[in-house]
């Protein structure tokens, strides 16, 4: 839990650095087997989500992580990093809100990033 602790706090600061609208950090290892953290964020365009998704991939990169799963890449208006512990979800404007993760995943617990 450790180490996603940590991969949860490299993958926010990399889409707060690239100005990443709306960040979230959803704890799910107590109701989902697949990973510990959810992170979800947007962008308010195509070529936004691809320097959010290319700024997380970069960053945790250079801690030794790496992407084991990547959807929607050449897409930009919904990419899924699945990074093991972590999946990071980089969505445009109108697709976060029409699939609502936060909604989905609502038994989840929202953490600060302070709390990382």
């Amino acid at each position: 839990m450790e180490q996603s602790r940590k991969m949860a706090k490299i993958a926010y600061e990399a889409l707060d650095e690239r100005k990443g609208e709306d960040i979230k950090i959803i704890d799910i290892s107590s109701v989902s087997t697949i990973a510990d953290y959810f992170i979800i964020a947007n962008g308010t365009n195509d070529n936004q989500v691809r320097a959010l998704v290319d700024n997380v991939e970069d960053k945790l990169a250079k801690d030794g992580f790496y992407a084991k799963q990547r959807e929607g890449v050449g897409l930009g208006s919904w990419v899924l990093l699945d990074f093991g512990e972590i999946i990071v979800h980089v969505f445009d404007k109108e697709n976060r809100l029409f699939y609502d993760l936060e909604r989905i995943w609502r038994d989840g617990k929202l953490v600060e990033v302070e709390s990382l």
